[in-house]
This record gives C-alpha cells, sequence and structure tokens, in this order.
C-alpha cells in the first residue's frame, strides 16, 4: 500500500532538484514533513494531487477570505483578462478601487497601491521618516512586518524589548541600526522608548492585534495610549494591517478599536489571491510622494488585480457576511475548547474576526509571550499531521482563517476531528510543568 500523500512527497522531492528548498516562500519549508501539492480549490475545500478533499483553514495563508473561486471574483478576474492585464499607463479599475477601498475604511484621505504587505511596510516606513525628518522606528515585540532587513526581527524570541533580534542569515546588522524593540499592549515600555531617545523617533509600527503571534484584541486602552504618545512625541503611528485588514471588518482596526492611525498597511485579504497591497493614510503624508519620497513599481494598480479587489469588496458589503463569519468562529472555538477539556489538554482558542486562534500548552492567550510559551512543537508534528488524515488543512502556528465559504457544517466537522485527534495524542507540554 503506497504511503499517504505520496504523490505529493514525490513532487516535493522533485522541487528540491531546482527550487531554492524545494518551496516558494521560506515559510511553508517548516510544514511537517513537507507542503502539500494541490489540484484544485472550491469554496472552502482543497483538493491535493492524490485526491484527497480537505476543508481549509490556511486559504493560501491568509488572502483567501471569500474562500476558492468565489462567482464574483471569478466573473471579474474573466472579464478582465479578456480587456487586459496591465498597459504600463493608468487604468479607471485602480481610481474605482481607490475610492471603493477608502469608503470602506471610513478614514483614511488617499491611499497608495504597492504588490505585497512587505513592500508596503516600507512605503509607510519611508513616508513616515520622510515627514518627521527622523530615522528611529518603534516595533512591537512578536510583531511580523514582512521579509526586509530593515523589519526581520524580534517576531519570536525577542526578549524584552530594547536591541532587535535578526531573524535570517545574511541580514546585516546595520540593518536595523534604526530600530528599536518595545512590548506589545506595554504602554510604560513605549512611553520608555521615545524619553530615551527624544525628538529621534519617527514612528511606532504595530500590528494592532498581534496577527503572527497570537491575532488578540488589544488591551483596553493600549491602541489609545500609543496614539497618544505619537501625537506627543510628533510621532507617526502606524497599523501593521496587512493579516487582519478586512478580516476585522470593513473597516479594520481603526473601526473596530476606534484609534486611527496616520497611516496603515493592508493585504492578503483585499485581493482575494491576487498580489495587491495598500498603504493608507493622512493626505499630507501620503502625498509626500509628489515632493520626492519614491513610490514605484512596475505592477502597482494593474486593472486584473483592482477589478478583483473591488469585486472583494462587493461581496463583504454584503449584509450579513460578517455576522456569518463570527458565528463560524463561535461554533469554532466552542467545539476546540469542549474537545481540550474532554481530552484534558491545556488549549487556549479564540476567535477575532474572520480568524481563529487555538495554542497548545497554554491556558490563555493575550498577546506573544503567551504565544512563545505554547508547545509549536506538539501542534506542528503531531495535531496537524492528525487533522490532514481526518480532511483538514491547517497552518503549523496554530491559526485558523474562516472564509465566507465555510459552513457550520465544516465547522462541525472540524470540531468532531480535533476531539479524536487530542483524545488520540498525549497532552501538549505546558510550560513549568516537566509531567505533561
Amino acid at each position: 500500500m503506497e504511503p499517504r500523500w505520496s504523490s505529493s512527497k514525490a513532487l516535493w522531492e522533485r522541487a528540491c532538484r531546482s527550487i531554492g528548498g524545494g518551496v516558494a516562500s521560506s515559510v511553508r519549508g517548516g510544514v511537517y514533513p513537507h507542503q502539500l501539492y494541490f489540484e484544485s480549490g472550491k469554496g472552502a475545500h482543497l483538493v491535493d494531487i492524490d485526491g484527497d478533499r480537505y476543508i481549509d483553514y490556511v486559504l493560501g495563508w491568509g488572502p483567501l477570505l471569500l474562500g476558492h473561486g468565489h462567482p464574483a471574483i471569478l466573473e471579474a478576474a474573466h472579464a478582465q483578462l479578456d480587456r487586459g492585464i496591465m498597459f504600463g499607463g493608468g487604468n479607471m479599475h485602480e481610481v474605482v478601487a481607490a475610492e471603493r477601498f477608502l469608503g470602506a475604511l471610513g478614514w483614511a484621505e488617499r491611499l497608495l497601491w504597492t504588490n505585497t504587505g512587505t513592500e508596503a511596510v516600507q512605503i509607510a516606513l519611508r513616508l513616515a521618516r520622510a515627514h518627521t525628518g527622523r530615522d528611529i522606528v518603534v516595533k512591537l515585540g512578536g510583531g511580523y512586518h514582512g521579509w526586509h532587513d530593515t523589519v526581520l526581527a524580534s517576531y519570536m524570541g525577542y526578549g524584552k524589548g530594547g536591541e532587535p533580534v535578526p531573524h535570517s542569515l545574511g541580514q546585516p546588522a546595520s540593518s536595523l541600526a534604526d530600530l528599536r524593540v518595545g512590548l506589545y499592549n506595554d504602554l510604560d515600555n513605549c512611553a520608555s522608548a521615545f524619553e530615551a531617545e527624544p525628538g529621534r523617533i519617527a514612528a511606532v509600527l504595530v500590528d494592532p492585534t498581534s496577527s503572527n503571534t497570537g491575532s488578540v484584541a488589544p488591551e483596553p486602552g493600549y491602541l489609545e495610549g500609543l496614539r497618544r504618545l505619537c501625537d506627543e512625541h510628533g510621532a507617526l503611528l502606524i497599523f501593521d494591517e496587512v493579516v487582519s485588514g478586512l478580516r476585522l471588518g470593513l473597516s479594520g482596526a481603526a473601526g473596530r478599536f476606534g484609534v486611527t492611525p496616520d497611516l496603515a498597511t493592508y493585504g492578503k485579504a483585499i485581493g482575494s489571491g491576487m498580489a495587491v497591497a495598500a498603504v493608507a493614510g493622512r493626505g499630507e503624508v501620503i502625498d509626500l510622494v509628489l515632493q520626492g519620497a519614491v513610490h514605484s513599481g512596475t505592477f502597482n494598480g494593474n486593472p486584473l488585480a483592482m477589478t478583483v479587489l473591488t469585486a472583494t469588496l462587493d461581496v463583504l458589503s454584503q449584509p450579513g457576511v460578517y455576522d456569518h463569519i463570527d458565528a463560524l468562529g463561535q461554533a469554532l472555538v466552542k467545539g476546540v475548547r469542549m474537545a481540550a477539556i474532554e481530552a484534558g489538554h491545556v488549549v487556549a482558542a479564540h476567535h477575532l474576526g474572520a480568524t481563529a486562534m487555538v495554542a497548545p500548552g497554554v491556558p490563555r492567550l493575550t498577546g506573544p509571550d503567551d504565544y512563545a510559551e505554547a508547545d509549536w512543537e506538539h501542534w506542528g508534528k503531531h495535531v496537524v499531521p492528525a487533522m490532514l488524515e481526518y480532511g483538514v488543512y491547517l497552518l503549523p502556528g496554530g491559526r485558523l482563517f474562516l472564509s465566507t465559504q465555510h459552513t457550520l457544517a465544516d465547522v462541525d466537522a472540524t470540531t468532531e476531528a480535533f476531539a479524536d485527534v487530542f483524545d488520540s495524542l498525549p497532552a501538549p507540554r505546558v510550560q513549568g510543568n516537566s509531567d505533561s
């Protein structure tokens, strides 16, 4: 009998001979025992090249908020393909998409188009430095802001703030010279950074929900406090919503938490699978591109991506869409918690918008510190492969991305699978408990 996923394993081994690491993005190399290869996707389901079907909570690592092959997205993309993919000049769709997106956000005056979250963050930092005439940026530990050398730091294992910890071989220490690291949900710590270097900090860069290390709601008053500190010290407040944008609602973190940043970055879900990202914010800051702040990109604002973005907003603007997703999140979290209790496992589970989070080995999850204490080896090497056997496709880091196309039947099947898997596995390690 052939082993499970034999075709995927064979293709991965073949890929290793032509693609560095065998994967197109290094994070996929961390999937145990190897990444799967897929043939097709429809709605909330995937089919791999071995013919196995899965309920998909990876959703392209976040972008597919509308699921796979949504009719409105396919219709928009097909129509634009007939008209042209890119023109090397302006097109009506980039203007319409900008107007629609700014209208959905409700706070930003203008935006700039780009293609990836990493690019969007770099543009935002350039604008902040141009606006303030300062160089230093404070980022909050646990936040991931793209793979560029200047921000790839203090994401996991970041200690207690201060000096940034680089994350890549070949990343020069000089690239982090103007980066400082603060503590998420700790206003006093951020205030100390301003006091230590008065008049030198250009911006505070924060993922409002620590999307890659917890997907949590910030403590009450935290974002308001960051806003106040930035105003007092003449710095800009930048929200990185590349992951959470549209997953928290049409108006994003600003609308959900009632705090307005100076700039915010968006990506992933705004394009429903197309490579598109944006920086939105105050007009006087965005308009620095007219005064020498360089912003360029061959594929920026291409009509195919813009058409799909507008179609995405059309779908998400329909009544009841976010209520449906919220109901799915509540049911999923309730089922996972019950499965953990019945198995005697310590597991934290919650959802925020269209993202659920499951962390083994910790009783609660309030931010990066709790996230770092979880037993991610247990999750990645035992829970994720076991759930594949039940036809559920999960990420290695505990996030479960929800889509408009998931159903309560999908959630019920998923929680039943969690119950069987938890019952069949040893309990995750609990920090400080050598018996677990």
